[in-house]
């Protein structure tokens, strides 16, 4: 099988299956030779020490040849990381091994097709050391800017995983209390009116810092979606989906006819 069909198939079923990790090995059988090579590369660099197995190093690196640039964010997006990190530790455990409590896994992409004989996988491992901060350096989040309507606060900052957005800050339902929003445009005016009590919410990665942005509205059609972003001068809307959208700095997020901004976090010293 060419490889291009190899990641055209697994790039589907990661893109499908992202909540069912439990079917993913079956939809896409080439995942088993993914995780082989990376469990050999894990025990061949591995020790004994006080009569037990050890894996020393808290960073596995899979490296993917061949695959698309159109394909590139569905395979270094989290999901597969993080499928990956909990088959090698299932695996790790069940054959009574010792490995690093914070043992991460990492997932780079190149379009170059890999020479004759070489392989689609390579498998690297090391030791990442915590960077260490200096007394003055002070990290500031992601934020969302209010910049049409009115909310419960003009600037939120992004500081945990997960952050709602919503008409009221709590969300009743006939079963009793469904969310809270973190972001609420709760003052009653024309504007504000066209935010939904769910309309939507963002994800925030601990391990990249990135954040997506998702549609939580029920509706049909396109005309209907209620999400769009404005980027460079051009729209996208935000349709519903379970990978969500990439947010980058400036963008302009616009709930029904309110809009806030996405502020990517940096370093102030």
């Amino acid at each position: 099988m060419a490889i291009s069909t190899v990641f055209e198939k697994l790039g589907k079923a990661i893109f499908e299956t992202p909540f069912g990790a439990n079917r993913l090995s079956k939809d896409a059988p080439e995942m088993a030779e993914i995780r082989i090579a990376v469990l050999d590369a894990v025990k061949a660099k591995s020790h004994r020490a006080g009569g037990k197995h050890v894996f020393p190093f808290n960073l596995i690196r899979i490296q993917l040849r061949g695959v698309p640039e159109n394909q590139a964010d569905v395979f270094e997006g989290d999901f597969l990381a993080a499928y990956f990190a909990q088959e090698i530790k299932t695996s790790l455990s069940r054959s009574h091994y010792r490995f690093p409590a914070d043992l991460q896994v990492e997932i780079q992409t190149t379009s170059v097709l890999p020479l004759e004989r070489e392989p689609w996988i390579v498998v690297e491992t090391a030791q990442q050391k915590p960077e260490p901060q200096n007394a003055g350096e002070q990290a500031r989040a992601a934020r969302l800017v209010v910049i049409e309507g009115v909310a419960n606060v003009q600037e939120l900052p992004i500081n945990k995983a997960r952050l709602n957005i919503g008409r009221t800050v709590e969300v009743f339902r006939a079963g009793g209390p469904s969310r809270r929003n973190d972001l609420a445009f709760t003052e009653d005016n024309e504007r504000n009116a066209t935010v939904s009590r769910e309309h939507a919410h963002i994800l925030r990665s601990s391990r990249t810092g990135e954040c997506r942005i998702f549609n939580d509205r029920n509706y049909k059609g396109e005309a209907n979606c209620g999400i769009w972003i404005v980027r460079d001068g051009l729209s996208q809307p935000v349709h519903r989906g379970t990978r969500g959208t990439l947010l980058r700095s400036g963008d302009e997020i616009h709930l029904g006819r309110t809009v806030i901004r996405f502020e990517a976090g940096s370093e102030l010293i």
